[in-house]
C-alpha cells in the first residue's frame, strides 16, 4: 500500500499504532513497526527521561524499521521539555502529540528532521496542525477508546471533513480494527489508520491485564460507556460497575476533586495491570465488539490486508457488473 503517510514515515502499511498510555512499550511498538505499521511507545508512562531512552534504545533492539514516541502533552505537567530532549538526542524518527497545544514541540522540534503526527477531533484542530507544521494530522471519531472530542461527531462523518479541510494526509481513527476498517477509511479520503483498542487485544501487548485483554475480546459495542464528560474530557471506556459509579456521581453534581482518584491514572493501572475491576477502570474503544481474537501482530496484519484485498474485490465487481450494465 502507498499512501503519503507510507512515504512520509517509511513505513510499509499505513496503519498506526496508538499512544495507549501504561501500554504502549517496546516489545508491541516494535511488533507494529516489524509487521509493516508505524509502532510507538509513550512517553507519558516511562515519565523521566532515563526511562524514555532505556526504552528508545530497548526499541531499536527488536526492529530497525521507523517507529515513534507519543507525547500526551497534558499527561506531563509541563515536564516534557526533558522528553523532548531525549527524542531528539535518540534521534527518534518521529512523534505523536496528543492532549494539548503542540505548539511549544513543534518550535523545540523544528529543523530535527523528525516527522509529526497531531491528534485531533475536529476540523479546527486539523487546520491549527496543519498551520505549526504536522506532517499528518490523525482524526478520532466518538467510537474510539480513549479520550476524545466532546461534539460526538463520528468517524465516517468527521473523517471526509477533516480531509477536505486540511492539505496535509489525514488518518481516520475511532471504530476501526479490521481491514473493513482500513478499507472504509481510504474511501472517505484517509491515507491511512491509527488503532488502539484493536492492538491491546495482541499478544505483543504484554502489560495489559488477561482480564482485560478478555474484556475486549468478550464485549460487545454496546459495552462501553463516556466518562468525564461533566469535565470536558470524555473518554471512552468498557463498561463496569466501576464507571457506571463514575457517570452517577458525575450526574450528581460531582467535581474533579471529587472524582479525581477514581479517574486517575492509578485507577486506571489498577484494572489494565492488576485486573481488579472494583477499584480502576479500562480504556476501550465500540470496535471491541468486532474483535474476537487475540493475534500476533504479524497474524493480524496478514488478516486485516487479506480482508481489505477482498472487499476491494468486491467493491470493484460491484462497480464492473454496473458499468457493464
Amino acid at each position: 500500500m502507498k499512501t503519503r503517510v507510507t512515504e512520509i514515515f517509511g513505513i510499509e502499511y499505513p496503519i498506526v499504532q496508538g499512544g495507549l498510555a501504561y501500554l504502549a512499550y517496546a516489545e508491541l511498538a516494535a511488533a507494529v513497526s516489524n509487521a509493516g505499521g508505524l509502532g510507538q511507545i509513550t512517553a507519558a508512562t516511562l515519565r523521566t527521561p532515563e526511562k524514555l531512552r532505556d526504552e528508545i534504545r530497548k526499541v531499536r533492539t527488536l526492529t530497525n524499521k521507523p517507529f515513534a514516541v507519543n507525547f500526551a502533552i497534558a499527561r506531563h505537567d509541563g515536564q516534557y521539555k526533558e522528553l523532548l530532549e531525549i527524542i531528539i538526542e535518540e534521534k527518534v524518527p518521529a512523534i505523536s502529540i496528543t492532549g494539548a497545544n503542540p505548539q511549544p514541540v513543534f518550535k523545540r522540534i523544528k529543523g530535527e528532521n523528525i516527522r509529526t503526527l497531531v491528534l485531533v477531533a475536529g476540523v479546527r484542530q486539523a487546520k491549527k496542525a496543519e498551520q505549526l507544521g504536522a506532517d499528518a494530522v490523525m482524526v478520532v471519531g466518538q467510537e474510539g477508546g480513549g479520550h476524545l472530542g466532546r461534539d460526538d461527531i463520528g468517524t465516517i462523518v468527521l473523517t471526509p471533513r477533516v480531509v477536505d479541510s486540511v492539505s496535509i494526509p489525514v488518518l481516520a481513527s475511532g471504530g476501526i480494527g479490521d481491514g473493513r476498517g482500513l478499507l472504509a477509511a481510504l474511501a472517505l479520503g484517509a491515507e491511512g489508520i491509527e488503532m488502539g483498542t484493536r492492538f491491546i487485544a495482541t499478544k505483543e501487548c504484554i502489560h495489559a491485564n488477561e482480564k482485560y485483554k478478555q474484556a475486549i475480546l468478550h464485549g460487545k459495542e454496546t459495552d462501553t460507556v463516556i466518562i468525564k464528560r461533566t469535565l470536558g474530557a470524555p473518554g471512552r471506556a468498557l463498561k463496569s460497575g466501576y464507571t457506571l459509579d463514575i457517570i452517577e456521581r458525575e450526574l450528581e453534581g460531582a467535581t474533579y476533586e471529587d472524582l479525581q482518584n477514581l479517574i486517575s491514572g492509578k485507577a486506571n493501572c489498577k484494572y489494565i495491570y492488576d485486573g481488579d475491576e472494583s477499584a480502576g477502570f479500562g480504556w476501550a474503544g465500540q470496535i471491541i465488539g468486532l474483535i474476537d481474537n487475540i493475534p500476533t501482530v504479524q497474524e493480524l496484519f496478514n488478516e486485516m490486508i487479506l480482508t481489505a484485498d477482498k472487499g476491494l474485490s468486491r467493491i470493484e465487481n460491484i462497480i464492473g457488473e454496473r458499468a457493464h450494465n
